[in-house]
């Protein structure tokens, strides 16, 4: 079957084409080399995290949210034009990526909660795709945390399904090699406060919402309330270290899960933090 073609938009005059081709709206993962990004996908929403290449760098294990505003993929497309003068840090018609993320953890990035402090890992060390179809991508990303002398793993499994604004995200930690049973903390970053947070331990979700560019964004996490221990802010003036927090408790294989992902205006939908809040409200019912 010939792939859909969907119209772009048009280019700036003197400014180079993208040659990456608009297929039909479809889920999508891939590994970035160069940059070692890793960066996933779906018909509403796009996402990155950090990998070797960027170890030395701001970057840690938190995740990126790239704007986007149509419904093909646009990973290779932004990629691409970035490397041909046409930075994904402009919105040029799909979106953009205008999300600081630094070392905080993004929306939906973890640590581990221990003696009231969040230990983080550095960026990715090994991904692995487990399966790619356009209705559903499911892959892997695994990290070491050092806490307090104690070496942990985590093997990190995200999957994204079509027409969720959320991406799931479910982490099996393990201590030489077993199963281990600790307190970990979920966050979105509230840049130092700029965004306003909304902590509903009842209902199981947490949710930020922002103007960045003259748009409102709303970002956060969902999770079984019966998962929860406890909810959050943690204010700040250092953007890295401001969060709304969740902290959850792995079970007895090592495993626990939450959703995350956004809402932007710009995009339409999700156009007031009562309807992102509605939204991350309904993912748990």
């Amino acid at each position: 079957m010939p792939k859909q073609v969907i119209p772009a938009p048009l280019p700036s005059p003197g400014r180079p084409e993208i040659a990456a081709p608009i297929t039909a709206p479809a889920t999508f993962a891939r590994f970035v080399p160069g940059r070692d990004d890793f960066a996933w996908e779906n018909d509403l929403t796009a996402f990155r995290t950090y990998g070797p290449a960027l170890r030395s760098g701001a970057e840690d294990s938190g995740i990126d949210c790239w704007l986007k505003r149509v419904p093909y993929p646009i990973i290779n497309r932004w990629y691409e034009g970035d490397t041909k003068g046409i930075p994904y840090h402009d919105d040029n018609g799909e979106g953009y990526d205008a999300y600081d993320v630094g070392s905080s953890r993004g929306c939906g990035g973890n640590g581990i909660w221990k003696n009231g402090k969040l230990y983080i890992s550095d960026t990715f060390k090994n991904w692995k795709m487990i399966s790619q179809t356009p209705q559903n991508t499911v892959f892997e990303l695994e990290y070491d945390y050092d806490v307090d002398g104690t070496p942990i793993h985590e093997v990190k499994r995200i999957s994204i399904g079509m027409g969720s604004r959320l991406f799931k995200s479910e982490s099996t930690f393990t201590q030489n090699g077993q199963p281990v049973v600790l307190d970990i903390g979920v966050g979105v970053t509230t840049h130092a406060g700029k965004a306003t947070a909304t902590l509903n331990q009842q209902q199981g979700w947490m949710a930020c919402w922002e103007n960045i560019g003259g748009y409102g964004l709303g970002t956060g996490v969902a999770i079984d309330p019966a998962k929860v221990l406890e909810m959050r802010e943690i204010k700040s003036t250092d953007a890295n270290q401001a969060h709304a927090l969740l902290i959850t408790r792995t079970d007895a294989n090592g495993k626990a899960s939450w959703q995350a992902g956004y809402g932007w205006e710009r995009a339409g939908a999700i156009k007031t933090s009562e309807q992102w809040n509605a939204y991350l409200a309904q993912a748990q019912r």
